[in-house]
């Protein structure tokens, strides 16, 4: 081989490996979808107004505006103890969910059926009040706290699987919150299916 054909032959390769270098760094984004692995939320917080709820996208790991709530850009929203789903009421999204008994990581396939979608007033995909769906409420001591064990399975807008745990309605989680903590700053764990299989481990 010459000296010119190997010297380009190496400035190939380099270029090559630094394409591939950086495609590993991409940050995630609505065309970039996160990998397959557990991502912790913390002290999402709450809308601008009271009844402003949160939107989130666990497919790119984002907050969406909530002037983007009518369309398919994000999976689940907050809004005070309700959890809304991109699906029927909610949003235009194909998005539907349950909540169901288990240990977040022992949980490895999402349910091929008992999905329901928001149907407000009337009903949600994740049942609201206390002891019907995520957490329960503490009258004497005004708090909100996730109910241990409790899993909630999505499809999320554009019909792939997820699983999600609660981890705290306070900000900055406090072990044992009080009535004067700040609430509607949401902490939960995720792990979103990008391929669209059920299997979720």
């Amino acid at each position: 081989m010459t000296q010119p054909l190997l010297l380009k032959s190496i400035m190939l390769c380099a270029a090559v490996f630094v394409a591939s270098s950086c495609d590993k760094d991409v940050t995630p984004n609505e065309e970039t979808p996160l990998n397959m692995e557990i991502t912790i939320v913390r002290n999402l917080p709450p809308g601008e107004s009271a009844d402003e709820a949160t939107y989130y996208s666990l497919e790119t790991g984002m907050q969406i505006p909530s002037t983007e709530a009518n369309t398919n850009k994000w999976d689940i929203a907050f809004l005070r103890t309700t959890i809304l789903i991109n699906s029927g009421s909610s949003g235009p999204g194909s998005g539907s969910a349950q909540v169901i008994s288990g240990i977040f990581d022992e949980i490895i396939t999402a349910p091929t059926d008992g999905y329901a979608v928001d149907n407000a007033p009337t009903s949600y995909a994740i049942p609201t009040g206390s002891g019907n769906g995520w957490y329960s409420y503490n009258p004497v001591a005004n708090i909100i706290t996730p109910i241990a064990g409790k899993v909630i399975i999505l499809r999320t807008a554009s019909g792939k699987y997820a699983k999600l745990e609660m981890l705290s309605y306070y900000k900055d989680a406090p072990p044992t919150p009080s009535a004067g903590d700040t609430s509607r700053y949401y902490t939960f764990r995720y792990l979103f299916q990008p391929d669209g299989s059920t299997k979720l481990q």
